[in-house]
């Protein structure tokens, strides 16, 4: 008879099974941290043009690299970090807002990079995981980089927490306090940009944007605190990559959508069981007659 424990523990008898879900574990946690700056800034398409906008830096990395993978985070990282800093500096200009510099930036690097990828014979094969996700395929090195970029995310999200929280929500107290608004705008661009790249394969291209902004909105619905949201965020992620890997195992689905599915389901009960902002509770306090 199969118990619990078997299930939990069959999957984890395989080495591949083991890689990845450190490194879905990892990429649920960076991005729901870094998420919750992305959904209480509204910078959502932000996030979601840079995942397009790595596509040249991999098809370069892969035609450098003969097909190799070795040089494709590298390249990847390069070209997410250029593009960030290009919208940044397009949109500091003035002359244009801040949307429609993301949507130049990310129209022009993604018909770069689908431009790139169709002269390789192979493409449809080889970097569909990049589009998709394939958190089963993480190899010893891919993880290592993964953990060190990760983990430099997080330290600059800690040591400046403060700072990024008044130039996001107070900027005239910023100003006040001669904060160097435009370099911490920069730096979450960057950071940002390297947390697109370490998820690559976990979760791909098209689902990344999910990853950022899911578990963040569904933090947004459970607590009001930017530190309780953190915290719930990370622990939404954190579940999100886990449920999901195993139900990638034993349904055989592809892992990325998996874990993005189960986030999708934790946002939706939150959505309407929220005690204080679920759809339920909002209807309930309507129907409910005033004090006399």
């Amino acid at each position: 008879m199969t118990t619990l424990i078997d299930v939990i523990a069959q999957p984890l008898s395989h080495a591949f099974m083991v890689r990845g879900l450190v490194a879905a574990l990892l990429v649920g946690v960076v991005c729901a941290i870094l998420g919750t700056y992305v959904v209480l800034r509204g910078m959502a398409f932000l996030g979601d043009a840079l995942a397009h906008s790595i596509l040249p830096g991999i098809a370069v990395g892969y035609l450098v690299g003969g097909g190799t993978r070795g040089p494709l985070f590298w390249w990847a990282l390069g070209t997410g970090i250029v593009a960030a800093l290009g919208i940044g500096a397009i949109s500091r200009q003035g002359q244009i807002k801040e949307d429609t510099a993301i949507g130049v930036i990310f129209a022009g690097m993604l018909a770069l990079g689908v431009a790139l990828i169709s002269t390789a014979r192979s493409y449809s094969v080889d970097l569909a995981h990049f589009l998709f996700g394939d958190v089963l395929g993480v190899a010893t090195e891919d993880l290592l980089l993964s953990g060190v970029f990760g983990a430099l995310v997080l330290l600059l999200v800690l040591a400046f927490y403060k700072e990024f929280l008044v130039v996001s929500f107070d900027p005239i107290m910023a100003a006040t306090l001669r904060l160097p608004t435009r370099f911490f705008d920069y730096l979450m661009l960057v950071m940002l940009a390297v947390t697109v790249v370490i998820s690559l394969q976990t979760v791909g291209v098209a689902l990344m944007v999910a990853m950022l902004v899911t578990p963040a909105a569904t933090a947004l619905l459970l607590t009001r605190r930017l530190p309780a949201m953190m915290a719930v965020s990370a622990g939404i992620g954190a579940f999100s990559a886990i449920a999901g890997l195993y139900l990638s195992y034993y349904a055989n689905v592809a892992s990325g959508a998996a874990i993005v599915l189960v986030a999708t389901t934790l946002f939706g009960l939150a959505f309407l069981l929220s005690p204080e902002r679920g759809v339920l509770a909002r209807r309930a306090a309507e129907r409910t007659p005033p004090p006399s």
